[in-house]
């Protein structure tokens, strides 16, 4: 059978999952080379029969079956709101349909846009008056989906991405609910929207397909010659990364689907005009003022070992008609940065234009060399250059750490923001653009601290479709909104915060029993708001409401999507660590249960751990009582239909004071907060010590693994799309910043995969086979079961075909829940029997 990036050719789906054990022997049969897997199950002393996806038990089924909660998106002039359909989970079919790995991207060759895994896709649109509360409902082709739909700036319409037979084109909807279709041969194949508004509304530039582009190239049967690397003592670090060029036929397929033509299209009719030349185009934006179109451009040598991103790039200016004006940048391939997550190119990067500016660009460029840990008292400065650009750039203000962005205002105020990594700290700065250079801190704090957030200031679109703060009416203040943590659980508020300094003025703050989050402000007062509304037993739903007095004005009202789970119950338990950092978690028990009369449970923890640079911050604790919480996809809570009480994020902090290294003791801490958490929720009753599982996705599935390792706490774990051998990733993972040649012990010791002849519990192993995410490449789960099988240990590895790190299709979300629920039902939850007293 031919291949085309390792999958089938003819994009047959996959019917089977891959299920490895240590008394169900399995022998795959391939139908495409490391992707896609046939599968035979073998049960001693019976006839071997093909296995086939498993569906998820009955009462979690019923709820997978039930479409997602819409979603909403409100227009800049805040009179109109989009509900936007969302479609269920796809079918293994389509997730299997043939796409491209290039340069860190998916794509869908047939569609020229990102594959079916990078998409969420929309199915349909309805648009209600605020006022009125009148809908009309949006009339698209029959089967039609689409994505990055966003609103014009004057608000009239609304464009989208629609899929159809011939690959993408761009609609747009006006408010009374027609739909037209602009242009078609969409280019989607870089993430992101594939188009731009001009600040006027009058028209949308489109990246299209390139139509003098030929046939797609076709890879020769023999290679064209050896692939050679070379590198001549110059130190290049890089992480380890999926989805890589890999040879100079993949060059010629990312050149043919990534370049395309930037196309002006106006959206009232009229002739659309091409803009300069077919390239590379990553990243386009007009100018507040609409004369200037500002672009990013890939350009060769491509790398094997670094993504598209890290490619040589060319950042400019020329006029909305494509006429040069100004090259910004023109950088090599960063392919010597240190491996510190703060490390950047050296010279302009985080280019944009200034929002509240008719024509100023602006930028960061590092003054420690690009390397954060360069003993310098700062690191990044934030220039400005205003058109026509023949005037050296300005500085706008000198960051003590790495610059993050600014929320413009006007020319008196603007925040620029800067965070460190390694100590988690950030700063905030008011500066006054008219007058660069006059910075002022205005705090310096953890953004690990809940407690203490100040929020962030309210931006909306101006005019030109920019986004900038909003101020109060006399222009003093802007208004601020934020989670309001607090112990008690998180409440939202609305405040005020001087331009001249000083402390906010709170307006408004949701109260209990509701979460209650500020969409959008309905006057210029900030006393009439659109807010989002949930408590633990009230779904998620749009309000209009006065920020002082009266009552809420509900908008929407979608309905619970699993009612089922509305009887479950949910409270924040809080205990503490042996050494007496306080720690908390989510706990749920099934409908209906009532400790006295069921007693204890089989209880499942899982959690996915943190690194912390202060206790304090660690030990925080946040009630989720009045969240609404219902499972979707592959949840872990949809165990809690099955008779399992669940600690949900227990935590699991793993901190390093005072300069120490947080993971030069992730073992022994890791071990305290799960006893901890183990003797917590068993002290409550409800849980069973001798029923007890731990389980996690990703670093929680590493976790889990290394809880097996180290601890007795558990009779069980579930360990899905891990990492387990730390010298696979040897130039950072996680939050870890150091090299494996800086901290061999430290890796060494993290890896379970080194303590695999200690693992006596049985562990379930799930790896999607096309998984995505960097650091946790499958052969991580292959090799940790090759060792668990080899030590004599009971375990199950089950590979899903076609999946990327996070598990998509209908059929995977049901063979995982099954696989889930199986395991636990086998070695969880049996009560274990006494032995009988000798003799």
């Amino acid at each position: 059978m031919g291949l085309k990036n390792g999958v089938a050719a003819g994009g047959s789906a996959p019917h089977t999952p891959a299920i490895v054990q240590g008394t169900l022997s399995v022998k795959p049969y391939p139908i495409a080379a490391a992707l896609l897997l046939a599968t035979t199950t073998h049960i001693p002393g019976h006839a071997q029969a093909p296995a086939t996806y498993h569906p998820a038990p009955p009462a979690i089924a019923r709820i997978l079956a039930q479409a997602p909660t819409p979603g909403v998106t409100v227009s800049p002039d805040h009179r109109v709101i989009a509900i936007w359909g969302r479609e269920n989970l796809p079918t293994i079919a389509n997730l299997s349909r043939p796409i491209l790995r290039l340069g860190g991207y998916r794509i869908d060759p047939a569609t020229n846009g990102q594959a079916e895994v990078r998409v969420q896709w929309l199915n349909a649109l309805t648009l209600q008056d605020l006022a009125s509360g009148k809908q009309v409902k949006v009339a698209l082709p029959a089967g039609a989906r689409f994505s990055n739909a966003s609103w014009s700036p004057d608000g009239q319409r609304l464009a989208m991405v629609v899929q159809g037979p011939a690959g993408l084109a761009l609609w747009t909807v006006t408010r009374d609910g027609t739909a037209t279709q602009l242009v078609d041969h969409v280019n989607a194949a870089f993430s992101g929207a594939p188009y731009a508004w001009l600040p006027d509304s009058s028209a949308v530039i489109v990246r299209t397909v390139d139509p003098a582009r030929g046939p797609a190239p076709v890879a020769g049967d023999a290679p064209g010659g050896p692939i050679v690397q070379e590198s001549t003592g110059r130190t290049a670090a890089a992480r380890t990364y999926e989805d890589l060029i890999r040879d100079a036929a993949d060059e010629r397929l990312f050149d043919y689907y990534f370049t395309g033509l930037l196309t002006r299209v106006p959206v009232n009719g009229g002739a659309a005009a091409t803009i300069g030349k077919a390239g590379l185009w990553t990243d386009f934006a007009a100018s507040p003022d609409g004369r200037y179109l500002m672009t990013e451009r890939l350009k060769r040598p491509y790398s094997y070992l670094l993504p598209a991103r890290f490619f040589p790039t060319e950042i400019a200016v020329s006029t909305i008609d494509g006429q040069p004006v100004r090259t910004i940048v023109d950088r090599p391939l960063a392919d010597d940065l240190a491996v510190d997550f703060d490390a950047v190119v050296t010279g302009p990067r985080e280019v944009e234009w200034r929002a509240d500016a008719p024509a100023t660009l602006v930028w960061a460029e590092a003054l420690d060399g690009g390397n954060p840990r360069a003993k310098v008292a700062l690191h990044d400065r934030v220039l400005m250059q205003a058109a026509p650009f023949a005037a050296a750039p300005v500085t706008l203000a000198e960051t003590q750490a790495r610059y993050r962005g600014t929320s413009w205002g006007n020319d008196g105020f603007a925040i620029v923001a800067d965070a460190e990594w390694r100590t988690r700290t950030e700063h905030r700065y008011a500066v006054s653009p008219g007058r660069p250079g006059t910075a002022r801190l205005m705090l310096t704090r953890n953004y690990q601290d809940q407690y203490g957030d100040p929020g962030q200031p309210i931006t909306e679109n101006n005019a030109a479709g920019k986004p900038v703060m909003r101020f109060t009416r006399d222009g003093r203040a802007v208004f601020v909104t934020g989670e309001g943590a607090t112990k008690d659980g998180a409440f939202p508020f609305l405040a005020t915060l001087p331009v001249a300094g000083g402390a906010q003025e709170r307006l408004w703050t949701a109260k209990a029993p509701y979460y209650e989050d500020v969409v959008a402000l309905l006057d210029d007062d900030g006393k009439r708001l659109l807010t989002r509304r949930e408590s633990a037993k009230d779904a998620p739903n749009y309000y209009v409401r006065a920020a002082k007095g009266g009552s809420a004005k509900p908008i929407t009202r979608f309905p619970d999507p699993a009612p089922a789970m509305a009887g479950v119950t949910q409270r924040t338990i809080t205990y503490k660590r042996a050494d007496g950092l306080p720690l908390s978690g989510t706990l749920y028990l099934p409908a209906g249960y009532e400790a006295k009369r069921d007693g204890p449970l089989p209880t499942l923890l899982w959690a996915y751990p943190s690194e912390f640079t202060s206790a304090a911050t660690a030990g925080q604790t946040v009630d989720q009582g009045n969240r609404f919480t219902r499972p979707r996809g592959i949840s872990h809570l949809f165990l809690l239909t099955q008779g399992y009480a669940v600690l949900d994020d227990p935590a699991m902090p793993i901190v390093g004071e005072n300069g120490a290294e947080p993971n030069d003791t992730y073992v022994e801490q890791l071990t305290a907060d799960a006893k901890a958490a183990v003797d917590a929720v068993v002290a409550l009753g409800v849980g069973d010590r001798n029923r007890m599982a731990v389980g996690g996705h990703s670093y929680g599935a590493f976790m889990t693994a290394n809880l097996l390792a180290h601890t007795d706490l558990f009779r069980a774990g579930i360990a899905r799309s891990g990492a387990y051998n730390r010298t696979l990733t040897p130039f950072g993972f996680q939050a870890e910043q150091r090299t494996y040649w800086q901290a061999a012990p430290t890796y060494n010791a993290m890896s379970p995969f080194s303590y695999a002849d200690r693992i006596k519990e049985p562990i379930l192993l799930i790896h999607g086979q096309a998984d995505d995410n960097s650091g946790t490449f499958p052969i991580q789960s292959e090799r940790m079961y090759a060792a668990l099988k080899g030590n004599g240990a009971t375990v199950r590895y089950v590979v899903l075909p076609g999946e990327p790190h996070g598990y998509r299709a209908a059929e995977s979300t049901g063979e995982t829940l099954w696989q889930m629920t199986d395991w636990l039902d086998r070695y969880v939850k049996p009560v274990k029997v006494a032995a009988a007293p000798a003799g």
